[in-house]
C-alpha cells in the first residue's frame, strides 16, 4: 500500500517534523518513506510525506500523524491521498534527515566555539560580583548563627 500525507500550516519547516515522522515510521517499521518541505502558493508551509507499508502499519502512522505533532509546529490540515509512484527508504530518509540536522547544528557550534574566547571575562566578572556580596551574606549568616545560639540557650539545649 502507497499513501501521499500533506501536512500543511503556517509553522511545519524548521520544528522537527520530518524527524518526527521518521521516528513514528521507523518504529511502527515502515520500509517505504520519503518527506521533503513545500511551499504553498498562500504562504502555508507543508510537509509531504510518500509512505509505503502494509495497510495495519499505515493506519497506525496515519492515527500518530492526525492526533500528535512536533511541539514547535502550527497544522491547519492533514490531507491524505493515495499514491502510486516510487517511495524511498526509511534510511535513506534517517541519513538525509541527519545531515539536515549536523548542517543547522555546525554553525551554531562554531558561534559557540567563537564565544568561548569571552568566557574567561564573564567567569572573572561573576566571580567579582560574588566577592562584592560576600561579605555582607557572611555577616548575615554569622548573625543568624549567633541567633541560634541565644535560642538553644533559652531553651536549655545548648
Amino acid at each position: 500500500m502507497e499513501l501521499k500525507i500533506t501536512i500543511t500550516g503556517p509553522k511545519v519547516h524548521d520544528v522537527g517534523y520530518r524527524v518526527f515522522l521518521l521516528k513514528h515510521a521507523m518504529n511502527l517499521a515502515l520500509p517505504g518513506l520519503s518527506t521533503y518541505n513545500w511551499e504553498e502558493m498562500k504562504g502555508q508551509q507543508q510537509v509531504v510525506v510518500l509512505l509505503e507499508g502494509d495497510e495495519a502499519r499505515i493506519k497506525a502512522f496515519l492515527q500518530l500523524v492526525e492526533k500528535t505533532k512536533p511541539e514547535m509546529a502550527e497544522v491547519s490540515k492533514v490531507t491524505f491521498e493515495d499514491y502510486d509512484g516510487d517511495v524511498g527508504r526509511a534510511s535513506e530518509v534517517a541519513m538525509f534527515c541527519t545531515f539536515v540536522q549536523l548542517d543547522k547544528a555546525i554553525p551554531l557550534l562554531l558561534k559557540i566555539q567563537d564565544n568561548t574566547s569571552v568566557t574567561p571575562q564573564i567567569l572573572e566578572e561573576i566571580k567579582g560580583v560574588r566577592e562584592d556580596i560576600q561579605p555582607g551574606y557572611a555577616s548575615s549568616f554569622r548573625q543568624m548563627q549567633a541567633d541560634i545560639r541565644a535560642i538553644k540557650e533559652r531553651l536549655g539545649m545548648a
